[in-house]
């Protein structure tokens, strides 16, 4: 007898996050190798894997079914009253017979009680249907999540249109009533499915994974589907590929679920039979049922859903009346152009512009005639207008990063700082027809103000089509052994020690570890654990482990989002595609990376500092590009703070090099990645500029491209100019032509060698030089880098620099409070600025400010960088003492801040703990007295604070109102016994952990004085 078709249409990959071990490229590759027609992938709660599994499977000739089990609410999706749920994995699998447990029908039903929900499965039959899935699983997230992302009965009612639906598992609404003895419940509930689905949409599933309560729900299954005429399916409810995998799957569920392989009451499953069987084997399990295997196969033929790139990518830019988008778009592109113009102008009158001013007419006209052709139009003005709202909000942005930057209608309208003529940087490195794709403009924004720019983008186009983007955390090579290894009982510092070993390389596997660490490989062989340890963390490795919010993603739709694909929501309540970044690029959405960078909220807060202490105006954008001592302060390797230069190894190189131009920085930033580093490119640069090795040319039309970096290809924009130059390429064939090098695809390349050859010789290139110049590219495009964003970040760490050299006061007093909250660096950088011969004063509530201040050559200390004290506090003593003039006692401190002597009167501004971190970090030295006398009243002043603060509330005016408190003898501080020299050591448990100039324990003294070294103690700031 042949053995039946079967499909598995009940399937978990990865994406169930830490509840399936199952990889989508694995799991394809093996249907592909199995001759299996379709597979369907039904991830719990989500279709975070749906765009991916359908684009790896299509490509491999194996028809994808998109599918969810999807959780049910018993009652509505906005109940929140008495649902609990307690994780993915069935209580049948659960060890039933452990310590105290009962039957495993048992353990079913005592957990199903306590949970709300069931499980349903949902195919996509057609596009509709994959609509309707892509509504129920968003609002699953967005309307009904309640320690599970829940539908409910009536959302199903009005979106089950193109849905095939499976009764799922045993925690279906069918299976579970069965499973207690409630026959008749669970024909009510297979009748409600059917009513919501239709005839020949709605099918009864048949599991059998080995479970003892299998046999007799299967039973009962069978006499339903004879009652109803609802039909059979059979299924496996799949979490990981091979039977091999079981254990893997185990402590995948106790990573999951925070315990451990040796605690008996784990949840887990009971049987290994939870994995990808064959059709064999399925016939073989339900050699009784064959027509429930045959139906998968019909089932399977009946879903034909294809996730399309959608039509229109850009939404509708608004343009005045009169205008199209392309004509709007060319108007603001010429005014943009018009304003850089005298700027330009100024430029070449003192000979400093490279390039003719008719050469930049000719290339804006070019670059308008290309986007308009090419229908990006609309996306420069998206990108235009949002950047305009930044900048007149006075949001700072960065000069551009990435291929944008040469553009000259980026520069024009002010998407990018960067002129892409000065620095020979080219458009079709960005922009060419044949390389159709989606442009990519990526921005940078302060890190503080970031947010306004994406609220701005989410009010113009909509909430509905603005969303973030979502990314996976996976399962590193070390995460993978610290996470394996706590799961499997192990001591933490032999995992943790076992983990150090694997080299600090980024996206190194476990098996690559092992090649390269000698170290690695002994400690493994030498024990049994390990190797254990080992087989199951490669098994894991690279596996979703959690979701989390894209870092600078944003997707912007022309239509609702919850039409085009699903959405999730994060637990910060942030609304994030469900679909990565490279699901959103095949579907050809436009999206954007709003970043946020630190370098730009320290250079305009220095710029801001600088006209405040020094009434000096600063304008970044025009700064000369030609200052000695900006480039003497890179030649000495002073980088610290500097952006993209402050590096230990970049320092040496600095030293070394000596740039003298923004051309040569722009260079160090493309050598300095590991590729050039491992190949001894930057000693071979350094010795061409030092005349330590002679610079030649192969060709003298070489000279002209590659001058500026001594004969060396090192920009990407280079290997299309040679390719232009030498063998009449077009610059957009040019750039396919890198774009292959880059991938190193070898018939790619061999197709290209060709190309390039036989336009070398129309051109007259002798053949044996065609021939090395090609491979000279071969050989260092693997190393060439995207020169426009290069020059960009040189020109951003040239500002910065420029403002270090002439303006540091201004410009440490910015750092500093940007790295606020991050202990270490307020040291390292408070040691930088000493080392400038910069005074950076104590913390002092009677001077300092809510941040570093700039006073002169002086910076006063931030109140806010104080470990405790927060930004609420600070301004309520900042506002107290404007009142005041200045406090002379902790008593007055606490009186006017808590009482009402400032605006924000509020006792719970100063606590016991702000107070004594103040004390700790010397800020209250100038109110004379010493810090052991101050930490013994802060009791006692707190309550009168407080007192104060009752008083004022019930309006009962005494002694410490209306400006009695002016009277009170505040300098009648109690004295104590302890002698008047006596070092004041903090309460155990407040102890410093820092250290004083001379590496010993810091000394905090009374009577005002400074302890050694640093004023405060590191663990006293923030």
């Amino acid at each position: 007898m042949a053995t039946p078709r079967f499909v598995h249409l009940h399937l978990h990959t990865d994406y169930s996050l830490l509840d399936g071990a199952c990889d989508i490229t694995e799991l394809v590759n093996e249907a592909a190798h199995r001759g299996m027609p379709a597979v369907a992938v039904t991830d719990h709660g989500n279709l975070f894997a749906a765009e991916h599994f359908h684009h790896e499977a299509s490509t491999r000739g194996v028809k994808p079914i998109i599918g969810c089990e999807v959780y049910v609410a018993r009652t509505s999706r906005h109940d929140r009253g008495a649902e609990k749920t307690n994780g993915d994995a069935r209580p049948a699998r659960t060890a039933g017979s452990g310590p105290g447990g009962g039957s495993a029908a048992a353990g079913v039903a005592s957990d199903l009680a306590q949970r709300g929900t069931n499980h349903l499965v949902l195919l996509c039959e057609n596009a509709e249907g994959y609509r309707n899935l892509i509504r129920l699983v968003s609002a699953g997230f967005l309307e009904g999540f309640y320690y599970k992302p829940r539908i409910d009965y009536d959302l199903l009612a009005k979106h089950s249109r193109g849905l095939i639906a499976l009764s799922a598992c045993l925690s279906g609404a069918v299976a579970e009533p069965l499973i207690e003895g409630r026959y008749d419940d669970a024909r009510d509930a297979a009748y409600r499915l059917r009513d919501i689905f239709g005839k020949g949409n709605f099918f009864l599933e048949v599991q059998d994974q080995g479970l003892e309560i299998d046999g007799p729900v299967n039973r009962e299954l069978v006499r339903l589907s004879r009652e109803s005429g609802i039909p059979l399916v059979a299924t496996n409810d799949c979490h990981y590929l091979t039977r091999a995998d079981a254990r893997a799957q185990e402590v995948l569920l106790c990573i999951q679920t925070g315990k451990t392989m040796s605690d008996p009451q784990r949840m887990r499953f009971a049987t290994d039979q939870f994995y990808f069987k064959t059709a064999e084997e399925m016939a073989q399990v339900f050699r009784e049922l064959p027509d429930a295997l045959e139906r998968t196969a019909a089932i399977a033929e009946r879903c034909n859903v294809r996730i399309e790139p959608v039509r229109n990518s850009f939404p509708e830019f608004q343009v005045p009346q009169g205008y199209t988008v392309d004509s709007y778009f060319e108007r603001v592109a010429r005014e943009g152009f018009a304003a850089r113009l005298p700027y330009l102008e100024t430029f070449a009158k003192q000979g400093w512009l490279r390039r003719p001013l008719a050469e930049y007419e000719q290339r804006l006209e070019n670059e308008i005639k290309m986007i308009v052709k090419m229908r990006y139009a609309g996306y420069f003005l998206i990108v235009w207008d949002f950047m305009r709202y930044a900048r007149a909000q006075g949001i700072p942005v960065g000069p551009g990063r990435g291929s944008a930057a040469g553009s000259l209608v980026s520069y024009a309208l002010k998407i990018t700082d960067v002129d892409p003529l000065q620095y020979d940087l080219l458009f079709e490195r960005f922009l060419n027809p044949e390389r159709v794709s989606m442009p990519d403009i990526d921005i940078d924004f302060c890190m503080r103000r970031r947010g306004e720019v994406i609220d701005y983008v989410t009010q113009k186009y909509g909430r509905d089509n603005v969303a973030q983007i979502i990314t996976f955390g996976t399962m590193a090579a070390k995460a993978a052994l610290k996470d394996v290894g706590r799961a499997m009982d192990l001591p933490y510092g032999d995992v943790d020690r076992l983990a150090k070993l694997v080299p600090n390389q980024l996206y190194i596997t476990l098996d690559e570890a092992l090649k390269q660490s000698g170290q690695l490989r002994s400690a493994i062989e030498g024990d049994e654990r390990f190797r254990d340890l080992l087989e199951v963390a490669k098994r894991l490795e690279g596996l979703a482990r959690h979701a989390s919010t894209h870092a600078a993603g944003v997707v912007i739709s022309p239509q609702p989002l919850t039409e085009l694909l699903p959405l999730y929501k994060t637990n910060r309540e942030e609304i994030t595609t469900q679909y990565d970044m490279k699901g959103l690029e095949r579907l050809g959405l436009l999206k954007m990376d709003f970043l946020g960078l630190t370098t730009l909220t320290v250079l305009s807060d220095t710029v801001k500092l600088i006209a405040a202490n020094r009434s000096v105006q600063i304008d970044l954008h025009t700064l000369p590009l030609d200052d000695a001592a900006t480039y003497q302060l890179f030649a000495r390797g002073d980088t610290t703070a500097i952006f993209q230069f402050e590096s230990h190894g970049m320092r040496d190189i600095l030293r070394r090099y000596q740039p003298s131009r923004l051309e040569d920085l722009t260079a160090l930033n493309a050598l300095y990645r590991p590729g050039p580093i491992q190949g001894g490119m930057i000693d071979d640069f350094i010795a061409r500029k030092h005349g330590k090795k002679k610079v030649a040319y192969d060709l003298p039309e070489l000279q002209e491209i590659l001058e500026e970096t001594y004969g060396v290809i090192l920009y990407q924009e280079q290997v299309m100019q040679i390719a232009n130059r030498l063998a009449g390429f077009s610059l957009g064939e040019a750039d396919i032509l890198r774009r292959a090098m880059g991938k190193k695809n070898r018939d790619e390349m061999a197709a290209q060698r060709e190309k390039f050859l036989t336009g070398c010789a129309a051109h007259k290139v002798p053949p044996k030089k065609a021939e090395r110049i090609f491979d000279l590219m071969a050989e260092f495009a693997g190393y060439g880098f995207n020169k426009s964003h290069s020059c960009a970040y040189a020109l951003l760490a040239y500002q910065t620099a420029w403002l270090k050299t002439h303006y540091a006061v201004e410009f440490m007093a910015a750092l500093l409070t940007s790295e606020t909250g991050n202990t270490e660096k307020v040291v390292k950088y408070i040691h930088e600025a000493r080392g400038m011969g910069i005074t950076v004063l104590p913390p002092d509530v009677n001077t300092s400010d809510v941040d570093f201040t700039p006073v002169g050559e002086q910076i006063h200390f931030g109140l806010r960088a104080i470990k405790n004290v927060g930004e609420n506090t600070v301004r309520g003593i900042l506002e107290a003492r404007q009142k005041l003039g200045a406090f002379r006692s902790i008593f007055q401190l606490c009186d006017s801040v808590a009482s009402g002597g400032c605006a924000s009167g509020d006792p719970r501004l100063l606590n016991r703990r702000v107070l004594e971190s103040l004390v700790k970090a010397g800020a209250l030295d100038s109110l004379g007295a010493r810090r052991s006398q101050l930490y013994q009243v802060i009791d006692r002043a707190m309550e009168r604070g407080q007192k104060l603060q009752r008083d004022s509330a019930s309006t009962q005016h005494g002694l410490f109102l209306a400006g009695a408190s002016s009277r009170i003898r505040h300098a009648r501080l109690l004295y104590f016994r302890s002698p008047l020299g006596q070092v004041f050591r903090p309460p155990e448990g407040a102890q410093s952990r820092g250290t004083g100039r001379h590496g010993g324990p810091p000394q905090w003294r009374g009577g005002g004085h400074r302890r050694a070294g640093l004023f405060a103690a590191p663990d006293a700031l923030a």
